[in-house]
């Protein structure tokens, strides 16, 4: 019987391996677009794949980042269990905004934020997560704004419904998508944020 140190150990290695799979760069490498590091802001996500002006690619990339968070948590609940499933998560998103592929400069961790509810609590990724991004981006104009509001109240709603647990794991994946996205809380207060559709 393996012992729970070895599963939260693979567990978190595990995702830290899916969630480090570039997806952006390896996509527009393949399709030779230009180097995704060299375009827009520089960013590996999606968004900025869309700066390619390749909308595919983008939908493409946008499906890997929040799959390889589901299958991280997917595969490691199927094998060891709910909580070591929850370090896993842990791990993608760690491997995702800082991948060892690419000089520990990755994403903002927003897709594969969802790809972890989704894996974890699809109820909430459906429902609450959804609908707070889509009235915040809808109200504001900003895709930065509207994520950084939704993973705000992921962890409280995850709290009120009891599942303290995830509430207590989302609390720091949402700090950490937080702190990937300091510039854009910058340019939100300065007023220079782009807009959702600008430039």
């Amino acid at each position: 019987m393996q012992s729970p140190i070895f599963q939260y150990a693979a567990a978190v290695i595990f995702g830290y391996l899916c969630g480090s799979i570039p997806f952006g760069v390896v996509l527009t490498r393949l399709t030779g677009a230009p180097d995704l590091r060299s375009v827009g802001s520089g960013n590996i996500g999606a968004t900025n794949v869309l700066r390619t002006g390749r909308k595919l690619l983008a939908a493409a990339t946008l499906a890997g980042d929040i799959l390889k968070g589901t299958i991280a948590v997917g595969v490691i609940g199927l094998l060891f269990g709910r909580e070591p499933a929850l370090y896993a998560a842990f791990g993608a998103l760690l491997g995702h905004v800082f991948p060892v592929w690419l000089g520990f400069r990755g994403g903002k961790g927003v897709a594969t934020y969802i790809g972890l509810l989704l894996g974890l609590a699809l109820w909430l990724a459906l429902s609450a997560f959804c609908l707070i991004w889509v009235a915040i981006a809808a109200a504001s104009r900003y895709s930065s704004l509207a994520a950084l509001t939704a993973t705000a109240a992921t962890p409280v709603v995850l709290w009120w419904t009891g599942s303290i647990a995830e509430a207590k794991l989302f609390l720091v994946l949402s700090a950490l998508v937080w702190l990937m996205h300091r510039a854009n809380i910058a340019r939100l207060f300065s007023g220079t944020e782009h807009p959702i559709g600008g430039a």
